[in-house]
């Protein structure tokens, strides 16, 4: 049934009740029959009467004079403040996939003078919890977290800001935004359970890891393993994220130590690769004549997860003694191994290095656009992840080739250039 536009501005619900049906043409009688609901109920109702109508009773009037779901709860929730209600009023939000009615409801769930607001904080965080829409549960998360910052209620705020957290960190367009809401946390601590901290410590260390923060994934994983006193993956995975940190900083000395220490507690993802290690200390120790052939090793008993990892150790070696002949046979050899979808900030990391190899590789065999094609498709990868620092050096590796050769660059070159910086500021998929 349709209403005229100007029947919808309306201050309260008997208002809106009583405009619609008016401007349908319809007697309070008739309504009362088609609802099947009293006609001094709906009276009552539409002169504010009875305050708090039942939501029950009010939805099949609505139905009938056609106001939608939504017009009707905005102002069904000005005049309830039961919390059982407007919990159930919440659910129906959250299934409308309307999130800015999901924090309306909320806000007035959390503003009910029925309850404590530790009481009503713990019920929504709790409720929040159990809902699967990802979007509507990081909306009521920030609800409850702006909630407990202005009611100064330290423990949903630390709560509530972990939830975020943890569902941020997941979009690898942000990650360096997602780290810095993650950081915040670090003034809330006290506030977590045992439990919290470990799974914040690890989560932050296994992050700072991925956007190349090596110093701050060894601080936040060694306090993490400090709270945490069980045995579990992810704490070895931690472990490993440590032991690569300090391989990347160049610090072997503290690599050896914690291989050593990991490696007495029986950390099965450390054990499996201690040969690795080893390669890698020889490897930037310069000792290329041991470390080589024993990067070829771990290359051999390689699992899929790992192997590029150790192609592109391997391949960085063998650049720096400049042996062409086994750059090119491991190219030939792992390319149809590459058509592989990533979906980690590490395997697209990896594959970025990949290329920005091969394109080292190629330019120096005289292969120069074919070089900075793969130059180009490294970048690219390292844009999917925001990792501006390696798109910086894949950009002035592609200019030095360009001066040192004293060559013009291509105009299509420019614009892919161009695309891959679009993919960083504006959050552009189109693939290079």
């Amino acid at each position: 049934m349709k209403v005229k536009e100007e029947g919808r501005s309306c201050t309260t619900l008997g208002e809106l009740i009583k405009n619609y049906r008016e401007q349908a043409g319809i007697t309070l009688s008739e309504l009362a029959r088609k609802a099947g609901i009293s006609k001094a109920a709906i009276s009552r109702i539409e002169r504010e009467r009875t305050k708090r109508p039942q939501f029950t009773t009010i939805k099949p009037i609505a139905d009938i004079l056609g106001i939608s779901l939504m017009e009707l709860m905005e102002q069904y929730i000005e005049v309830e403040k039961r919390p059982d209600v407007l919990q159930e009023l919440l659910l129906e939000a959250v299934s409308m996939s309307d999130n800015r009615l999901v924090s309306k409801v909320a806000d007035k769930f959390l503003e009910s003078p029925c309850e404590e607001t530790e009481t009503t904080l713990e019920r929504l965080f709790d409720l929040t919890g159990s809902i699967i829409d990802e979007t509507a549960r990081l909306s009521l998360y920030k609800t409850i977290i702006s909630y407990a910052r202005y009611r100064g209620v330290q423990q949903y705020l630390a709560k509530g800001l972990l939830q975020q957290y943890l569902i941020e960190r997941m979009d690898l367009g942000t990650l360096e935004e997602s780290f810095k809401i993650g950081e915040e946390i670090l003034h809330y601590t006290q506030f977590l359970s045992r439990e919290e901290k470990v799974i914040y410590y690890y989560r932050m260390a296994l992050h700072a890891h991925n956007i190349k923060k090596y110093k701050q994934c060894i601080e936040l994983g060694n306090i993490g393993h400090r709270e945490d006193t069980t045995q579990n993956e992810l704490k070895e995975r931690v472990a490993l994220a440590i032991c690569n940190s300090y391989s990347r900083l160049g610090d072997l000395i503290g690599l050896e130590e914690h291989l050593d220490r990991y490696e007495k507690l029986g950390y099965a993802f450390i054990i499996e690769r201690l040969k690795y290690f080893r390669a890698i200390i020889l490897s930037k120790s310069e000792r290329y004549d041991k470390a080589i052939p024993l990067l070829k090793e771990c290359l051999e008993e390689a699992t899929d997860n790992n192997r590029l990892n150790r192609v592109n150790d391997l391949l960085e070696a063998l650049l720096k003694i400049n042996d062409v002949n086994s750059i090119q046979q491991i190219i030939e050899q792992e390319e149809e191994d590459l058509h592989i979808q990533p979906t980690t900030p590490y395997k697209y990391s990896e594959l970025g290095k990949y290329y920005k190899c091969k394109g080292a590789f190629l330019v120096k065999s005289g292969l120069f656009d074919d070089g900075i094609e793969k130059y180009l498709k490294a970048m690219y990868f390292f844009s999917k992840i925001n990792a501006t620092a390696d798109i910086i050096k894949c950009s002035e590796a592609i200019c030095i080739h360009y001066f040192t050769q004293e060559k013009e660059m291509k105009p299509e070159v420019l614009k892919k250039l161009g695309e891959v910086y679009n993919i960083v500021n504006k959050g552009n998929t189109k693939e290079c």
